[in-house]
């Protein structure tokens, strides 16, 4: 269980790379549209998973793969937003989220 300031943390990094991703997607995503659904931070605030959402876009993997290839520039990115707020920023992971792809089995599985 998360702590309240692991969840302060977790939000707060959700909120700025979700802004940072907005506004240099163009670079690395090939046209798909990447959300950040959930982020978590571990208790020591050395690493957080951050777990991406992405649509339209025929092979997840690849821009799964681009974006932790640009890790280092949006951990850099990351740092001048909340430089006032951490002492350290945390490295980041990227996973992708596929609970809506769940969901959307489970609901196909009802429906038959």
């Amino acid at each position: 269980m998360e702590s309240k300031r692991q969840q302060k943390i977790s939000r707060l990094i959700q909120k700025d790379i979700g802004e940072i991703l907005q506004r240099e997607s163009i670079a690395f995503s090939k046209g798909a549209m990447i959300t950040v659904t959930k982020v978590h931070v571990t208790r020591d605030f050395s690493l957080a998973k951050v777990f991406l959402s992405i649509f339209a876009s025929k092979d997840k993997n690849e821009v799964i793969d681009q974006v932790n290839d640009q890790k280092k520039e949006i951990r850099f990115k990351l740092g001048t937003k909340v430089k006032n707020q951490l002492r350290k920023v945390p490295d980041l992971e990227f996973y992708e989220d596929d609970s809506l792809d769940y969901i959307e089995n489970i609901e196909n599985l009802l429906k038959e």
